[in-house]
């Protein structure tokens, strides 16, 4: 089984955020997100979860392939 852990990171105010996360955690990824977002400790804001988010989406739907046009035996 080859199971891909991607990487996704924001470097902000000198703080490091990296999120490892898989295919199957991906609900989890956005709420922690949201989670990080939420909490006034962090520099990590909602506009910064929103822009992650919309980057993991996106790679996500670049790498599907496109249920349009399928082969046909």
């Amino acid at each position: 089984m080859d199971r891909r852990v991607n990487v996704l990171a924001l470097v902000k105010d000198g703080e490091r955020y990296v999120f490892l996360y898989d295919d199957q955690s991906l609900s989890q990824l956005l709420q922690t997100l949201g989670r990080y977002a939420a909490d006034p400790e962090l520099s990590f804001s909602w506009y910064d979860a929103a822009v992650l988010s919309q980057k993991v989406r996106r790679l996500q739907a670049e790498e599907r392939p496109s249920s349009l046009f399928r082969e046909s035996a």
